[in-house]
């Protein structure tokens, strides 16, 4: 369908607009509708909340840093979503992605089993993991140590994913 925009509108105000299908549509009575109003809130497409529009994820972000990193991305509105202007638009979005890592069960292999190098293995840092298994955590302190940076979120996943 294709809609004529008033793009005077006030904004965040609800607004109506006259569309054409583009495909044959009938009413109730069986009559053919050649247009037909639609409402809407009168606000461009990038100012949509993101649960209206879907972006591209990006597999190549690390996100375990400081500050957190960013990516540019294309997001596409929802079809049932109406706004003015370009469908299709450029957003800047923080990495968010996973790779399957718990938070709790770094904590507790932490508490548990640290001074074996268990949380740094499980996190997939086995060099640091090799380090505290061969010096049985750093003769505790490196263990007591890791329990505070695990437990803030300090240390996180090697392949900067985020925890689950």
């Amino acid at each position: 369908m294709s809609c004529n925009l008033n793009y005077s509108c006030i904004y965040g105000k609800l607004a109506t607009f006259d569309c054409e299908p583009k495909v044959h549509c009938v009413n109730e009575q069986n009559h053919e509708l050649k247009t037909f109003p639609i409402n809407m809130t009168c606000q461009f497409c990038w100012q949509l909340p993101p649960t209206q529009y879907k972006c591209r994820n990006s597999t190549s972000c690390m996100t375990v840093t400081c500050p957190r990193k960013r990516y540019n991305t294309t997001c596409t509105v929802l079809d049932h979503i109406h706004c003015i202007g370009n469908r299709t638009f450029p957003k800047m979005l923080y990495c968010n992605w996973t790779g399957g890592y718990k938070w709790s069960t770094a904590l507790a292999l932490s508490i548990t089993l640290g001074g074996f190098g268990a949380d740094r293995f499980y996190l997939g840092q086995w060099r640091e993991g090799l380090g505290k298994l061969f010096s049985f955590g750093g003769l505790g302190i490196w263990t007591l140590i890791d329990v505070l940076l695990i437990g803030v979120g300090y240390v996180g996943p090697a392949d900067g994913s985020l925890y689950i």
